[in-house]
């Protein structure tokens, strides 16, 4: 006979923890991966309403130039930036559109397109 014929208690349980812990890494890193994601698209959102606000006061004082050198000013090239600007009589347009990277820019998983908007009044002269 065996002296660990009648296993009981701990010793049925070796090994659980491991297993449980390998089991719920990759859940842990999915849900850490989506959280990130979600920031970024919220921080791209926000980075670009922010240029679109700036490229349309620019706009509205200086002319359509200097609208879209107003979006670029706080955006980085790896938001592959791209501006429309517009007048329609008193108003001036813009809409800033930027490519939010999935994950990361380096890892080519393509990219979700951000947009922000906004509308100035030229100043009455």
């Amino acid at each position: 006979m065996s002296p660990r014929r009648g296993v009981r208690g701990r010793d049925r349980d070796r090994g659980q923890v491991a297993i449980e812990f390998v089991g719920t890494v990759p859940l842990i890193l999915l849900l850490v991966a989506a959280v990130w994601e979600c920031v970024l698209i919220g921080y791209a959102f926000s980075l670009a309403g922010n240029a679109a606000d700036e490229a349309a006061r620019a706009g509205a004082v200086h002319g359509t130039q200097a609208c879209t050198t107003a979006a670029g000013e706080h955006v980085g090239a790896a938001w592959k930036l791209q501006v429309r600007c517009e007048e329609r009589g008193d108003i001036f347009w813009s809409r800033v559109t930027l490519a939010i990277p999935v994950l990361h820019p380096a890892l080519n998983f393509g990219s979700i397109h951000g947009t922000g908007g906004a509308a100035m009044e030229r100043d009455g002269e």
